[in-house]
């Protein structure tokens, strides 16, 4: 999924931090060889001159002044809310999932934490029009529950049509015939998933949401993963643009922290700005130069 994306990032940076937080504080040996060995200090002016030591020191920075500014609005229940959906979400897999993204649930916890800090910054520093909400709302869709039969010819699809057409079970033939195997044996059951989803295929959400509660699709749906039957379970109705006012500021700032790099980074400087921010050390002084000039920039702009 793509938050795992985001945070393996993240988490790079705060495993190169812990072999550098002390270095300037004392000279340690960090190894020995037979060649000699590399101090703390060696290590902290090497690492200070690559490019990824500079990241470390702007991600070490940001979350600082992140959490000083907004730690109050991210409350322990709020990222373990988060954490539990993506472990329902991937079930007994999830253990291995973390594992492949080099993270464990202790980091990834972390990780989350400092996203929604950053969310709250984007929140704090976006002014939603009456316009916005209007175009949001026009591809507004509340959360659907859908089941699927993925198969991977298209004549199979075809066929389990046909035996949902005679009355045969939906769940009986996922079971029979889904090649998914986290969904067949719930019968082809999904996590529930609005507009804003980006783990479905556009084609996949575009078919389901076109669907009435207890419908299916009559012909196959092809995606990248082969062909799908689809059948909603749970669709709410959409109701009027007024009674969901929260959900589509939510939308809003979510398609700015995901779609937005711009308005991302003016958010940062702004952040970064307010931090008072003071780099002690002359060979890092202009480490935070591209954020506060695009601080200034889009101050001059507005």
């Amino acid at each position: 999924m793509d938050v795992f994306f985001i945070m393996k990032k993240w988490l790079l940076a705060l495993a190169a931090l812990t072999m550098t937080v002390t270095l300037a504080a004392c000279s340690k040996t960090v190894a020995t060889t037979s060649g000699g060995k590399v101090t703390q200090s060696e290590y902290y002016d090497s690492m200070k001159k690559t490019s990824s030591g500079k990241q470390i020191l702007q991600q070490m920075i940001l979350e600082k002044v992140l959490e000083k500014q907004y730690g109050s609005k991210v409350s322990a229940k709020k990222v373990n809310a988060q954490y539990n959906t993506y472990a329902k979400q991937y079930g007994s897999s999830f253990s291995s999932v973390l594992s492949q993204n080099s993270m464990t649930k202790s980091s990834f916890k972390k990780q989350l934490r400092s996203n929604l800090l950053l969310r709250e910054a984007v929140k704090a520093n976006t002014t939603i029009t009456n316009a916005q909400l209007k175009k949001q709302w026009k591809s507004y869709e509340p959360k659907t529950t859908v089941a699927h039969i993925l198969v991977a010819k298209e004549d199979t699809a075809k066929a389990v049509i046909k035996k949902l057409q005679s009355g045969e079970s939906f769940t009986k033939l996922a079971k029979e015939y889904s090649t998914d195997s986290t969904t067949k044996n719930s019968g082809g059951k999904l996590t529930a998933f609005d507009n804003t989803d980006t783990s479905l295929d556009s084609t996949f959400k575009k078919a389901a949401f076109a669907l009435k509660q207890g419908e299916y699709t009559t012909t196959p749906v092809k995606t990248s993963y082969g062909y799908h039957v689809i059948k909603v379970l749970k669709k709410p109705a959409k109701g009027n643009m007024k009674d969901h006012i929260s959900e589509l500021k939510d939308q809003i700032i979510d398609n700015k922290m995901n779609n937005d790099s711009s308005a991302l980074q003016a958010v940062i400087s702004k952040v970064l700005k307010k931090g008072n921010v003071s780099i002690k050390d002359s060979d890092l002084k202009d480490v935070l130069s591209s954020y506060l000039s695009s601080s200034s920039s889009s101050s001059s702009s507005n």
